[in-house]
């Protein structure tokens, strides 16, 4: 893709989706219920994109691979294996900060 405001529409069609492992690309997909391949930059410095999609595949919500397996990923791939990712729960931050804030 070339730079685009928004991938909503995309994501939504989308049967699988194919991204590196940003933490905005990889929860607003698993947001929309999307099966997500994430593909980790392992020439990165301090890899923190590594340590998302190993997390995220620990807990059973995506598949990852490098650039060099992604083929093999994509035949082996079981995506019954994956589990739904839960819905965000923004209001019991909003309520604890408010606790700490000396709002409530």
């Amino acid at each position: 893709f070339r730079f685009k405001d928004s991938l909503a529409d995309d994501l939504q069609s989308a049967d699988l989706v194919i991204s590196h492992a940003g933490a905005g690309s990889c929860l607003e997909t698993l947001e929309k219920g999307k099966p997500l391949i994430v593909v980790i930059n392992d020439k990165l410095m301090d890899n923190h994109q590594l340590e998302l999609a190993k997390q995220l595949h620990r807990d059973g919500y995506v598949l990852y691979c490098n650039c060099s397996t992604l083929v093999e990923t994509l035949q082996s791939m079981d995506l019954s294996t994956l589990k739904p990712f839960p819905p965000g729960q923004p209001e019991k931050f909003a309520s604890f900060l408010d606790k700490v804030l000396g709002f409530q």
